[in-house]
């Protein structure tokens, strides 16, 4: 059997108003058309579906049956439309967000802040950790979107845009700024001690590709995870650091860290989002990267 489900529609908006007047004006159709549509569904299932009154149209028992049937699917169907009416005019919704700790608090929180704003009924989840487990998170379908350093490898399978440049330097507290005189080169840095984040982190692999363009290679005293505690560490006086300029802007106007300039300079990069390139992002996402990308 295969009935149109426009005659199923039909069905059951005559049962529930009880009326093929008023189902005519809730459709658009005429009441002969409507008639016509009835008797036609009646044929394909072999049943008589109504009864006429002379107060409009009862259903019989086989039409009770039916309708607690398609009233279920027409119920689903119905809901089903106001959910992504509800995703459209961003009336609920849920994004997930990857990022470093440290992205999230200079690059992404922003842009949060003015999304929540404007749709205050989407709920924000955000994930932080390495670039290389986020990765993991994105492909896997847990994550709909990152935030990430860029350049970075391995990327075919994704989508990446730019969306800011930063620029990266060496730093250290008074004492190393007076020691350097403010200004440095790549080989003389290896007479400091020096604190790098480790690998597999974005930023230390954009580090790595420097010093190898310039064949230098340096080695650091110490090596952690965290940006944050390099820069506390470089603070209290343990050795040069490598930073974002644009995430301890506070810092540097507090004098509590000093850039410390390098010869050859280092090239600026940039901050991106990345998605899935052969998936669509829901509503929401859609709209978050808009906002995002927006000129």
């Amino acid at each position: 059997m295969n009935i149109s489900l426009d005659l199923y529609r039909l069905f059951y908006v005559v049962a529930k108003e009880g009326s093929i007047s008023r189902a005519a004006n809730i459709l658009f159709i005429s009441q002969p058309a409507i008639t016509l549509q009835i008797k036609k569904l009646e044929s394909e299932l072999g049943v008589s579906l109504f009864t006429r009154t002379k107060h409009g149209v009862v259903l019989t028992e086989e039409g009770n049956v039916l309708f607690e049937y398609i009233k279920s699917a027409m119920d689903n169907i119905i809901n089903g439309e106001n959910a992504l009416s509800n995703l459209r005019n961003l009336d609920s919704g849920i994004i997930r967000i990857g990022a470093s700790t440290t992205v999230s608090k200079h690059v992404v929180m922003p842009y949060l802040e003015k999304f929540h704003e404007m749709y205050p009924k989407i709920e924000i989840q955000i994930v932080n950790s390495l670039t290389t487990n986020l990765l993991k998170e994105l492909r896997n379908g847990n994550l709909d979107i990152l935030f990430l350093n860029l350049p970075m490898d391995e990327n075919k399978d994704l989508k990446n845009i730019p969306i800011t440049d930063v620029h990266d330097i060496f730093v250290g507290n008074k004492k190393y700024f007076d020691l350097t005189k403010g200004k440095i080169t790549l080989k003389e840095l290896s007479n400091y001690p020096l604190l790098f984040q480790k690998m597999p982190s974005n930023t230390r692999a954009y580090l790595n590709n420097y010093l190898k363009s310039n064949n230098t290679d340096l080695k650091p005293q110490l090596e952690v995870v965290s940006y944050n505690l390099i820069m506390d560490l470089v603070s209290a006086g343990f050795g040069i650091g490598y930073a974002t300029k644009e995430f301890i802007k506070s810092e540097l106007e507090k004098k509590e860290l000093y850039e410390i300039k390098v010869e050859p300079s280092i090239p600026k990069r940039y901050i991106g989002i990345a998605t899935i390139d052969k998936k669509t992002p829901n509503y929401s996402v859609k709209k978050l990267i808009e906002m995002i990308t927006r000129k």
